[in-house]
């Protein structure tokens, strides 16, 4: 055997191997990602407490109930406080009638979170005619507050709150921020869920903390010195992990945007150097870092 077949032969292998673990191993592991999110804005009552976010299962497509059950399960073995889902339950390619399964709320309804479980849709949550919305219901019978353009206050028993806004889809929905989210109020802690990351683009002029996306999958499969190979709209720019921006007239006050990597998968079955992912961020008073 020659030398320029011994290399072909290795470069095979090589390519049949990572074929193999980019369809059958990676998507199928689940990451825990930990942030600390400090603030002078937060109430005493709230240092400490942890807010788990999931996004983008795309259920049935390639991700089972029995998977997403499990999820279930890590999800509560992180004993989140709140818990915070930024769309896409089921994937629009399975064609899903307006009710979508409702065996997927009994699994939802087992999140445990005793300050609130809430959600928005993603350009997914909305049937093949793009204008059915599928998942709501599901959640909401879940116990899932499903925020569409609207703000809800997360209060303790000693009256301390912090807000929990959640914005319409940005592809499909109608987001409106400048109502939603102009009526914030200048001072306290803002939490936003907003499904396409890109939005903060246009967010910047309003008192959000922290604002949760999903969407873009990390890439789903990124490549050594190329980054994301897969870039959606409104997914292009913020492709994962935390991001500082400007908000406008205040430069004391950073603008906070996590996108998270996701569950399951859209498109293409693979994933590759872009782990599945829960995130947990643990709140906290004090100085901004």
């Amino acid at each position: 055997m020659g030398p320029e077949l011994i290399v072909w032969g290795v470069v095979f292998v090589a390519a049949l191997s990572l074929g193999f673990y980019s369809f059958f191993i990676e998507p199928r592991r689940l990451s825990v990602t930990r942030h600390e999110i400090r603030s002078p804005e937060l109430p005493e009552g709230f240092d400490g407490v942890r807010i788990v976010q999931f996004s983008d299962t795309h259920l049935y497509h390639y991700y089972s109930l029995e998977r997403f059950e499990r999820l279930v399960e890590k999800i509560n073995e992180l004993e989140p406080d709140i818990v915070a889902f930024t769309g896409d339950l089921f994937d629009a390619r399975r064609k899903k009638t307006s009710t979508g399964d409702s065996a997927v709320s009994p699994s939802l309804a087992r999140i445990r979170a005793p300050l609130g479980k809430f959600a928005v849709y993603g350009n997914h949550d909305f049937g093949y005619d793009r204008r059915t919305r599928t998942s709501g219901p599901l959640l909401a019978e879940g116990g899932f507050a499903v925020l569409v353009n609207e703000t809800r206050k997360i209060e303790l028993p000693s009256g301390e709150y912090i807000t929990v806004t959640g914005l319409d889809d940005g592809l499909r929905g109608r987001p409106e921020p400048e109502r939603t989210l102009g009526a914030l109020p200048e001072r306290g802690f803002h939490l936003l869920l907003a499904h396409e990351p890109d939005m903060a683009i246009r967010l910047g002029a309003y008192p959000v903390d922290l604002q949760l996306s999903g969407h873009s999958h990390g890439g789903q499969v990124a490549l050594p010195g190329f980054g994301a190979v897969i870039r959606t709209e409104n997914g292009r720019k913020y492709v994962r992990g935390m991001f500082y921006l400007r908000q406008t007239n205040r430069r004391d006050r950073p603008y906070r945007l996590y996108v998270n990597r996701g569950i399951g998968t859209t498109r293409l079955r693979a994933r590759l150097a872009s782990v599945p992912e829960l995130t947990v961020f643990t709140l906290r008073r004090g100085p901004y870092e």
